[in-house]
């Protein structure tokens, strides 16, 4: 599958932050995409939007994460959008939820696009938000 990203600029800035693969420290993940989402002057709601998907992208990943694993996040900035990537080394046999199940749904509902891939025992979600508020 192909990685979803927003317009490239020449400014683009990218975050990596890599946290446990552990509930406790999805707090960190959703504070990341909230201020990165600010600094994109992306609407309140739209913040919301954003850190709902990522809080369930996240979930999707922890249930299929091999033990003491870490949650790697890779957040692109550009002009106008915010592409959240999420990886985890998987169990072997894990497989992600189906493109139609209710987490899916979430995904797809709160972001522009959502995709996800798993290959060589690790499982990545890859979510992109434009923003539709003006300056």
């Amino acid at each position: 599958m192909t990685q979803l990203t927003g317009r490239p600029t020449i400014d683009d800035d990218v975050v990596h932050l890599t946290v446990p693969a552990d509930g406790g420290y999805l707090g960190v993940l959703r504070t990341a995409t909230a201020g990165l989402a600010a600094r994109l002057q992306f609407a309140l709601d739209e913040i919301e939007d954003l850190r709902i998907a990522v809080d369930e992208a996240c979930a999707m990943l922890l249930a299929i994460a091999t033990r003491n694993a870490e949650l790697e996040c890779r957040f692109r900035v550009t002009e106008d959008a915010l592409t959240v990537e999420v990886t985890v080394p998987t169990v072997r046999g894990a497989a992600l939820p189906a493109e139609s199940s209710f987490a899916w749904k979430v995904l797809t509902a709160l972001t522009t696009a959502a995709s996800a891939w798993a290959a060589d025992g690790r499982a990545t979600i890859s979510l992109l938000t434009r923003r539709t508020s003006g300056y």
